[in-house]
C-alpha cells in the first residue's frame, strides 16, 4: 500500500469530521449565542469558535501528536487507574448516559413534535426513538465502512438543508441586529468562550480521533508526522465548515430578534426562522436538518463508544455492545430532554477542564520529559475547582467556597478558574519531580534496602 494519502481521502475525512462533531446541540447553540449577544455577535461568536471549533480539532492532533492509540493510553501517562477511570467515566458521558440518548431526543423534540398535538402522549416518542436507535445500530454494526457512509452520503445532505436556510439568511435577513441581552452586555468573547463548552466536543475529540487517525493508518499513512499531517490538513477543512456554519447560524439568530423576539432556546429560534422564511415547509426542512445531525454523531458514538467498551471487555462482542448500547440509549431518550439536560451539566462541568488540560498537556509532554508529576498536579488542582464548579451546576451553592475562589482567582466568575491551578498545578509537580531525582540519587542505599 502506498504511503501517501491521496486527497480526496482527506477531503473525505475532513467532511467526517465536521459531520461527527457538528450534532443537534451545536445546532442549537449559536442561534441562540447570537439572540442573546446582540450586536456584540462577532466577539461572542469569536470566542465561542475557540471552544466550539478550536478545542475540539486540537483535541484530534493531539491524540495523533502523542502516538498513543486510543484515550486510554494517553490517559495513563497521568496515571493507569486514571486512564481507566478518566476514559471509562467520558466515554459514559460522551455515550449511552448523555450525548447519544440526546440525539434521539432532539430529533423528536424539533423535528416531530412541532407536528403533533399539545400534551400529546409518550408513545410518539417511544416509536421514533426505536427508529431512530435501529438506523443508528444499522450503521454501527459495520463499523468499517463509516468513513463512506457518514463522509460521503450523510454528510453532503446535511450541508445541503443546512445550506438553504442559511444562505437565505445571509441574503434576506429578518432584521436589524439589537442591544445585547443577559451576560453579553459584558465580556462577550468570554460568555461566548463558555457557550461553546455546551456543544460536549472537546471531550468527543478524544473518541472521534481515535476514527480519525485509524482510517488515515489504513489509507497508508505509517509514521507519526505523516499521520499528523494528514489529520491536521483535515482538521482545517472541518474547521472552515464548521467556522463558517456557526458563524452564519450565530449571525442568523442574532438578525432574527427584531421581528421574531427573544425566544427561550436554539430549538425555537430555528424553527421560527425556518417557518419565517418557508412556512409550514421551514418545520419539514429543519426537521431533517436535526435528524441527519444527530444521527451523524449517534452512529460516531455508538461505533466509538462499542470499540472501547469490547476493549475493555473482549468477551463480550462488539455486536452485542452495539445493539445493547442502542437499545439503552432509546430508553434513556425517553426520560425527556430537559430532564436529561439538567442530569448531565454537572458531570460535564466537572470533566470538561480536565480533558482541556489533558489536550494542552499532550503537546507540551517533551517539554517537561513526559514527568507523571506533572500531569498529576496539573489535573489534581483542576479537578478541584472544576468539582465546585460542577456543584454550581447542580444547584447545590457552597457560598463560602465560592467567595474564597473568586476572590483568589480570576475568571472564576465565568467558569475558567481552573486555568491558574492547571498551570500551577504543573510547576509544583515538575518541582516534586526534580526533587524525587535528587532524592534518589543521594540516598541510593535506601532504595536497595527497599528492594
Amino acid at each position: 500500500m502506498s504511503n501517501k494519502v491521496p486527497f480526496s481521502f482527506i477531503v473525505v475525512i475532513g467532511l467526517m469530521l465536521f459531520a461527527l462533531f457538528f450534532g443537534a446541540g451545536n445546532l442549537i447553540f449559536p442561534p441562540m449565542l447570537g439572540q442573546s449577544a446582540g450586536m456584540n455577535i462577532w466577539s461572542a461568536n469569536a470566542g465561542f469558535l475557540v471552544t466550539g471549533v478550536g478545542l475540539p480539532l486540537l483535541g484530534v492532533l493531539a491524540l495523533g501528536f502523542s502516538g498513543k492509540d486510543d484515550l486510554q493510553s494517553l490517559a495513563s501517562r497521568v496515571h493507569p487507574v486514571f486512564g481507566i477511570v478518566f476514559t471509562t467515566v467520558l466515554y459514559l458521558a460522551i455515550g449511552p448516559l448523555f450525548a447519544m440518548p440526546r440525539t434521539g431526543n432532539v430529533s423528536f423534540e424539533i423535528g416531530v413534535k412541532p407536528f403533533l398535538a399539545e400534551n400529546s402522549s409518550p408513545v410518539p416518542l417511544l416509536i421514533f426513538t426505536i427508529i431512530f436507535f435501529s438506523i443508528t445500530c444499522f450503521f454501527s454494526l459495520n463499523p468499517a465502512k463509516i468513513v463512506e457512509i457518514v463522509g460521503k452520503i450523510l454528510t453532503p445532505i446535511k450541508l445541503t438543508f443546512i445550506g438553504i436556510l442559511v444562505v437565505v439568511a445571509f441574503i434576506h435577513p429578518i432584521g436589524d441586529f439589537q442591544a445585547p441581552v443577559k451576560n453579553y452586555t459584558v465580556q462577550p468573547f468570554f460568555n461566548g468562550f463558555k457557550e461553546g463548552y455546551l456543544t460536549m466536543d472537546t471531550l468527543a475529540s478524544f473518541v472521534f480521533g481515535i476514527i480519525i487517525i485509524n482510517a488515515i493508518k489504513e489509507k497508508g499513512a505509517k509514521t507519526k508526522k505523516q499521520i499528523l499531517i494528514v489529520c491536521g490538513k483535515a482538521a482545517g477543512i472541518a474547521a472552515i465548515i464548521l467556522a463558517t456554519i456557526y458563524t452564519a447560524l450565530s449571525y442568523m439568530g442574532a438578525s432574527s430578534v427584531e421581528k421574531l423576539g427573544l425566544l427561550d432556546n436554539g430549538g425555537t429560534i430555528l424553527a421560527k426562522v425556518s417557518e419565517y422564511y418557508f412556512g409550514s415547509y421551514g418545520g419539514i426542512l429543519l426537521g431533517l436538518m436535526i435528524t441527519i445531525a444527530c444521527l451523524t454523531t449517534s452512529v460516531g458514538l455508538v461505533t466509538s463508544c462499542s470499540a472501547f467498551f469490547h476493549k475493555l471487555f473482549p468477551k463480550v462482542p462488539y455486536k452485542t455492545i452495539a445493539i445493547s448500547l442502542s437499545i439503552f440509549s432509546a430508553i434513556v431518550a425517553n426520560i425527556g430532554l430537559t430532564e436529561l439536560i439538567a442530569i448531565s451539566v454537572p458531570v460535564l462541568t466537572a470533566i470538561y477542564p480536565l480533558a482541556i488540560v489533558l489536550i494542552f498537556l499532550t503537546f507540551f509532554h517533551s517539554l517537561f520529559k513526559g514527568k507523571a508529576e506533572v500531569y498529576q498536579g496539573s489535573l489534581l488542582l483542576t479537578f478541584i475547582i472544576s468539582f465546585f464548579d460542577g456543584l454550581n451546576g447542580a444547584g447545590i451553592q457552597l457560598s463560602s467556597i465560592n467567595h474564597f475562589f473568586n476572590a483568589i482567582l480570576p475568571m472564576y466568575d465565568v467558569g475558567l478558574g481552573w486555568v491558574i491551578p492547571a498551570i500551577v498545578g504543573g510547576f509544583i509537580g515538575y518541582g516534586i519531580s526534580i526533587l524525587r531525582v535528587k532524592f534518589r540519587l543521594n540516598h541510593p542505599t535506601r532504595l536497595i534496602k527497599q528492594k
